[in-house]
């Protein structure tokens, strides 16, 4: 059964994603069984996925799990962000800050450990390089289910 979803996705949105389709993919989520979302806290789509899940928490009583890769990942988002990264901080149920600052290669170990907590992934790609494709790979390597959003 599956329990739990990673997300994955790109920190530039474009206009392909449609934020409706996302809404209603993770509550189709919820009521096939999905009770955990992992989210690796960067700009962009983990963040959108992260208010999607907070906006249906009370509703269902699934949980959000903030998979930070290093302390002080927010640093350079812009204001708006950074404000954005703290409230859904705040209403996180456990965060999980794996490394003290940022080194190369943080943010693959911080994707790598979402994909293996995860029984499944939700991930916005578009482009055949980069984070998300590593991820995307990742977990087709352990054999996890995949959704693309669109």
């Amino acid at each position: 059964m599956i329990e739990s979803c990673a997300f994955t996705g790109h920190r530039v949105i474009g206009d392909d994603l449609d934020f409706v389709a996302l809404h209603t993919e993770i509550e189709n989520l919820i009521l096939k069984g999905v009770k955990a979302f992992y989210c690796g806290m960067a700009v962009g789509f983990d963040l959108v996925a992260a208010e999607c899940v907070l906006s249906l928490k009370d509703k269902y009583g699934v949980k959000l799990f903030a998979c930070i890769p290093c302390e002080g990942q927010q640093k350079y988002y812009s204001e708006l962000n950074q404000l954005r990264y703290k409230r859904i901080l705040n209403q996180c149920d456990e965060q999980f800050v794996l490394a003290p600052s940022y080194y190369n290669g943080c943010m693959q170990e911080r994707d790598k450990f979402m994909v293996e907590k995860a029984d499944m992934v939700l991930a916005y790609l578009n482009k055949q390089h980069g984070g998300t494709y590593f991820t995307v790979n990742y977990a087709k390597k352990l054999n996890k289910q995949i959704i693309y959003i669109k």
